[in-house]
């Protein structure tokens, strides 16, 4: 169906996550890697416009459905309009909060329509409430107090930035006065927590020990090679990376 309603009807509170989860990667990938295309699809001289993210991850930019009343709930309409009066980065971050609103609509109906008890439609917002939200993702406000931690814990002894073509939180050997066994493991765990508080720029999910992950520069945000298609033997032969967002803001100005 047209307008991002997707090809089927997810039907228990899992299904419906997996659901929104897929609509909410598509159009974060829309607001920071993808941005450049995004913001030139968003003309204000064309008609009404509107974001949609669809299950498979991806977005599309176009006209809201013509059926009165639609399908699926409708996005925010004509967020083009904006684009050229606004900043930059107000403007995505508002888009953003809409988004977010769509997402959430678009994740009840479904709970409504196929009759979700108070249990299922409680473990399906808590599933929701893991994740943060766009407009964290896209305005880097999501653990924002933690935001410096990764560089801290992956120094050298000279202060200097960690190497960005290794893995951002791979601890050093330490060589640590001894301490009593029980000090040492509340130091291992509030380390873990401390990675785990990591998000992706791109994708927003947390920091995962099996992954390659690369910082900006520009912004100094942490990002999945993968979301943005750095691998660690490309990583070796860069001097200086900018994410997405930060080369094509350049790009433009």
């Amino acid at each position: 169906m047209e307008g991002g309603a997707g090809a089927y009807n997810p039907r228990t509170p899992e299904e419906v996550f997996r659901d929104f989860r897929g609509r909410r990667a598509g159009m974060i990938k829309a607001l920071t890697t993808d941005v450049e295309k995004f913001y030139q699809q968003c003309d204000p001289e064309k008609e009404n416009l509107c974001l949609y993210g669809l299950p498979n991850e991806t977005w599309e930019v176009t006209l809201p459905a013509e059926e009165v009343p639609p399908e699926l709930p409708e996005p925010a309409l004509g967020i083009n309009f904006a684009r050229d009066g606004m900043d930059e980065k107000d403007w995505l971050s508002l888009v953003a909060v809409h988004s977010d609103s769509w997402l959430l609509a678009v994740a009840f109906y479904f709970g409504a329509r196929f009759g979700f008890d108070k249990e299922s439609r409680k473990r399906l917002f808590q599933m929701i409430n893991g994740l943060p939200t766009i407009y964290e993702v896209v305005t880097g406000t999501a653990k924002k107090q933690s935001k410096e931690k990764p560089n801290s814990s992956s120094k050298s002894k000279s202060g200097s930035k960690p190497s960005r073509q290794s893995e951002p939180h791979t601890k050093a050997p330490k060589m640590p006065p001894p301490k009593d066994e029980d000090e040492s493991e509340g130091e291992d765990e509030e380390d873990e927590e401390e990675h785990g508080n990591t998000l992706c720029g791109a994708c927003g999910d947390n920091y995962a020990n099996d992954e390659f992950w690369i910082c900006c520069d520009i912004c100094e945000r942490w990002f999945h090679g993968k979301c943005v298609r750095i691998t660690p033997a490309r990583a070796e032969h860069i001097k200086q990376y900018k994410c997405p967002a930060c080369s094509n803001k350049r790009a433009r100005a």
